[in-house]
This record gives structure tokens, C-alpha cells and sequence, in this order.
């Protein structure tokens, strides 16, 4: 059946005609090519009957971007943007590249130390504000952080546990090269024979693959800070040795992510208030003979790559490590703690600053200020969607486990800046 709805009239082929001689009571139509289709009439076999649909006509979509005045970003006046200003000339060193960012980097590196910062950014910007397709300026903030586990380069003692680079067979289709319109879309599989299939998921994983064998980068102690790396994306591993090994995220096998919080709080294992990072580690620690299945209800994995220490990370068995610098972002640029956001490419240009207004983890008391918009992730999906970093550590860990907030949020961006159609 092959209904054609042109504007204000809906028109049947002939095919759907056939189908509906058996039902229908009264004369035989005009061609289809001539008649709009008629009401359905009664039929003792009705859900066989094919009718055609009524015209739905599809709402239009809100702007993401409407521009505003500075007056209208909730809590401008009150932070310090020059608490950003680092951050922004590091993205700068990428974002110069690009025409639509050049003439404002190239300005921001000529800004004599001591300039105020929120003339630059009134002067050179504009603001705009950020809303879903539904035309609602409301979304959610959460947090992440770089964690730091204990491991090994040898499977060993309570070392059992691998981080693995990305393997051979991993396909990448590039949907850009297909279309232009698709260009933060990218597809994972593998072939089976000559298809191409999804790329296995966690639990086949966890099991083993021989497509993963000798491609172990480090082995560590805890599966459940193993799975909580692969969601921050980096880390740190502290060897026995007293090594300390950055991680950063490699590739992920396409498997979509699936929240296992979210899981918890319909079996009623966990309130909603409790499923935080410390809430499912808790739940595993009292659970050990369900957590395999639990951490498999997320089939989305991802895999690692060593990264080199001279971004100022140190440290030793004995002190700890001590962070300089945060890791290395989706921009190209490491991440200022409190300073950088992860956001969807589709509707916030990677780099751009954003002035976001949120609450602080758990609370009512504001958190409003300047962010670079430096990093993605796989589960930031939506306009008005963040993912702030928090730094690294145990108490950046508290605060980006606990942060899922009502957000709303103004991306900044240069004068003659090209819209989005």
C-alpha cells in the first residue's frame, strides 16, 4: 500500500485500491490519480481494511540558538570570567584554525595581562540561548572526572582486570564522506563474511574475544572502577612500580549507553537519590554475585589508548600523583577543571564558550559561570546537555558522581559567526 499525502489532500495508488475492493461497499473509485481518498467504510475484517492516514502536519522544530542580550544570561555579572581566560586561549591554539574563529583568538592572544575579560567577551561576542527542538531552554548538567585506579602492565595478583586498546577487526564507517549533513555520526561494526555487523557488546566481551587477545594495555584490581573509567572517558593507573599511566579514551565498539543507575531505580534496588557513582559501588560491594550482570546491562565499551605524561602529571607510589594539567579533550586541549564542559557537536560548536547555570551537586545554591565547551562524550546527546569536569581525584570523583542538576545555558560566539540554517 503506497499512500502520497501532497499538502492538503491525501492520495491512494492504485495498489492500495486492490487492497481495499475486498472491504469497501459502494461503487469503484475514480483513478487514484484524480480522487483524494475516502473515509473507511465499516468492515467486519477492519484491521486488514487499509485506510489512509489523516494529514498530521509535523510541528515545526524551536531554534537551537536565539540570540539574547547580555542582560538575559542569568548570572553573568556574577562570575569572573577571567577564571575561564586560560582555558579559552588554550582552545584558541585549535580554534585559530578555523575563519569563523581567527580574528577573536588572534585578539585574545594580543590582550594585554590585566585586560578585563568581560569587555573582550561583550565586545566580541555574542550571546545566545540554547534550546531543545521542543522550544524548552531547560536541560541537565552532570559531572565527570578523571579517576585514578591501581594496576599493572601484567596480568597479576589482583590484577585480573584489562584495559583494552581498540581492536583490528573494529570497523569505522565515517557517514561524512556519505553525506556532509552527517558529519558527527559515525557507524562500528565488523564484518561477518561480507556484512557488516554490529560490533560485539560488553557482556561477549567481558567473556573474551580472540580479536582481543595481546591487545591488554594495562590489567587492574577493581572491574567496577574499570567500568566507571570507561564512562569518564580517562584516568590514571598507578602501578606497583610507582609508575603513573594516563589513559585516554581510543574508540568504543557502538554499542549504545545504557544507565545502570537507571536500571537499579526501577528494580527497586536503589532510591533515586542514592544512584550515584558512590550508590552503584556501594550496591556492588554488597552484591558481588549480581555484578557482572548489572555492569553487562550496558553493552556500550570502550577502549584505551597510553597517553604520554608530559602534560605535568606526576607522581609516586609513596606521594600520590599530582595533577598540573587535566587530560587531553575532544577539541585537542587539555581540560581546565571546573573550567571545561562536554556538550553535543551537533548544537554547541566544540570550543566555543559557554556561560552555563546550574546548581552545585545535591543542592539549590547556584553554580553559574564561564565554561569552554572542550570535550564530547557518548552519552551527552541534546541541545541544552553538559557534562562538567570536575578534575581529578577522589574529591572531584564526590562531586561528579552526585551531579545530575537542572541546567540552562548561553553559548557565546563571535559577531559574524555562520549560523546554522
Amino acid at each position: 500500500m503506497t499512500c502520497i499525502i501532497n499538502q492538503w489532500r491525501s492520495l491512494c495508488a492504485t495498489a492500495l485500491l486492490a487492497l481495499v475492493a475486498g472491504c469497501a461497499i459502494g461503487p469503484p473509485a475514480a483513478p487514484a490519480a484524480t480522487q483524494a481518498c475516502p473515509a473507511a467504510a465499516p468492515c467486519p475484517l477492519s484491521p486488514l481494511c487499509p485506510v489512509c492516514p489523516a494529514v498530521t502536519p509535523e510541528p515545526p522544530k524551536a531554534r537551537t540558538l536565539e540570540a539574547v542580550s547580555w542582560s538575559e544570561v542569568s548570572g553573568w555579572m556574577d562570575d569572573d570570567p577571567g577564571a575561564a581566560w586560560e582555558a579559552f586561549l588554550r582552545g584558541c591554539t585549535r580554534l585559530k584554525t578555523q575563519t569563523a574563529w581567527r580574528e577573536s583568538c588572534v585578539l585574545a592572544e594580543q590582550l594585554p595581562a590585566g585586560a578585563p575579560v568581560r569587555d573582550f567577551f561583550e565586545t566580541q561576542f555574542l550571546p545566545y540561548r540554547v534550546a531543545n527542538a521542543d522550544g524548552s531552554v531547560q536541560g541537565l548538567a552532570t559531572g565527570y572526572y578523571e579517576p585514578l585506579l591501581r594496576g599493572s602492565r601484567r596480568k597479576e595478583g589482583p590484577y585480573r582486570y584489562p584495559l583494552y586498546v581498540a581492536p583490528e577487526d573494529l570497523l569505522i564507517v565515517d557517514l561524512a564522506e556519505i553525506n556532509p549533513e552527517l558529519k558527527h555520526l559515525r557507524l562500528r561494526g565488523r564484518l561477518d563474511g561480507r556484512r557488516v555487523v554490529p560490533y560485539y557488546p560488553r557482556a561477549e566481551i567481558e567473556r573474551g574475544l580472540p580479536a582481543l587477545v595481546g591487545k591488554e594495555l594495562l590489567w587492574v584490581d577493581d572491574p567496577v572502577d574499570l567500568f566507571f573509567l570507561q564512562i569518564q572517558g580517562s584516568g590514571r593507573v598507578l602501578l606497583a612500580t610507582g609508575e603513573l599511566v594516563r589513559v585516554g579514551y581510543a574508540d568504543q565498539n557502538g554499542q549504545p549507553y545504557r544507565s545502570i543507575g537507571r536500571y537499579l531505580v526501577e528494580q527497586g534496588e536503589l532510591k533515586l537519590e542514592q544512584a550515584s557513582m558512590q550508590g552503584i559501588k556501594a550496591w556492588g560491594a554488597a552484591n558481588p554475585g549480581k555484578l557482572d550482570a548489572l555492569l553487562n546491562r550496558n553493552p556500550s565499551y570502550v577502549f584505551f589508548r597510553e597517553l604520554p605524561n608530559a602534560e605535568g602529571v606526576q607522581g609516586s607510589a609513596k606521594a600520590g600523583p599530582v595533577a598540573t594539567s587535566g587530560p587531553v579533550g575532544a577539541l585537542g586541549v587539555a581540560l581546565t577543571p571546573e573550567r571545561s564542559i562536554a556538550v553535543d557537536p551537533r548544537y554547541i560548536p566544540l570550543g566555543a564558550p559557554v556561560f552555563l547555570a546550574t546548581t552545585w551537586p545535591n543542592s539549590t545554591q547556584p553554580l553559574e559561570r564561564l565554561v569552554l565547551a572542550q570535550d564530547t562524550g557518548g552519552a551527552i546527546r541534546g541541545a541544552v546537555r553538559a557534562d562538567f569536569f570536575w578534575g581529578f581525584g577522589e574529591a572531584a570523583g564526590a562531586q561528579a558522581g552526585r551531579m545530575r542538576q537542572s541546567a540552562r545555558m548561553w553559548v557565546l560566539l563571535p559577531r559574524d559567526y555562520p549560523l546554522p540554517k
